[in-house]
């Protein structure tokens, strides 16, 4: 299988869907009387030497609706640390190359009715070939209609392609997505997923596909959610709420996330990195 190729195909989806959700969230924004919109910034990643180690497009907005989004495509391609590599699936000491595209988004809300949300879908090589990636819904104020909604989107997209999935990727959200020293769940869920393995052209074919479909409810649902709660009204006491959940988020993130370490690890762009960090938290 011919891996640079495949990595260019999923590089186009994803940032072609960057596009699309981009263009969806500033009309939301139009919507609610604001002209904000994204601002791009390219960056090359640094491999302290002359290769060509790749790079991305980090897109960012802060609006009325939306506090602070960051929706980012990079594609990279190098060697891990002979430290990482053991840790990465099909990279060794002795074969530490790797490449790398993916697409990442966080969203957080003005207001704390309004769910934020996490969506990354991603293609790597190694020796092994994989699509990985998930969407969580993380509401500061969970509405159970809201999330629902949510899950009733990805099991629907999940059971196109395999009826075992919804129920053991679901599963692997709520196992991921937690925060041991908390002893709590950072959001109500989604769905999570890693090693998709494409050990051939078929294989990758329908791993693509089903990568397309989390991409396509993602799309779909999301916003509806947001067009639901962006004009209810909040009180003092539902702000703190949500300022103090957002700490409990940005403690995942830095503590436990696998994308964060990833992405630290192999010389990303930090602002890129830390974009899931919220625009302002509290710990009481």
């Amino acid at each position: 299988m011919d891996t640079s190729k495949q990595t260019q195909a999923a590089r186009t989806w994803f940032e072609a869907l960057r596009d699309r959700i981009c263009a969806k969230f500033e009309a939301i924004e139009r919507e609610a009387g604001s002209d904000a919109a994204f601002t791009y910034r390219e960056w090359d990643r640094d491999t302290g030497d002359d290769s060509d180690g790749g790079g991305g497009v980090q897109g960012l907005m802060k609006g009325k609706v939306f506090e602070k989004v960051g929706v980012n495509v990079s594609t990279v391609s190098g060697e891990f640390s002979p430290q990482f590599a053991g840790q990465m699936n099909g990279a060794s000491e002795e074969h530490p190359q790797f490449s790398a595209t993916g697409i990442s988004l966080v969203a957080h809300m003005a207001n704390p009715h309004v769910p934020a949300v996490h969506m990354n879908t991603r293609f790597l090589t190694t020796q092994s070939a994989w699509f990985g990636g998930g969407a969580d819904l993380n509401p500061p104020i969970p509405y159970e209609e809201d999330t629902q909604a949510f899950h009733a989107r990805l099991r629907a997209a999940c059971a196109a392609h395999n009826p075992t999935y919804y129920d053991k990727f679901s599963r692997w959200a709520d196992d991921y997505f937690y925060i041991p020293h908390r002893e709590c769940h950072r959001g109500v869920g989604g769905i999570f997923y890693d090693h998709l393995e494409c050990d051939d052209d078929p294989s990758f074919d329908r791993n693509f596909a089903f990568t397309k479909d989390v991409g396509e409810a993602f799309l779909d649902i999301y916003p509806q959610l947001v067009r639901a709660r962006m004009e209810q009204e909040w009180t003092p006491e539902e702000k703190q709420q949500q300022l103090e959940w957002r700490g409990r988020y940005a403690e995942f993130n830095l503590v436990y996330d696998r994308g964060t370490l990833f992405g630290l690890k192999t010389g990303g762009n930090i602002d890129a990195i830390l974009m899931s960090l919220p625009p302002e938290a509290v710990w009481s």
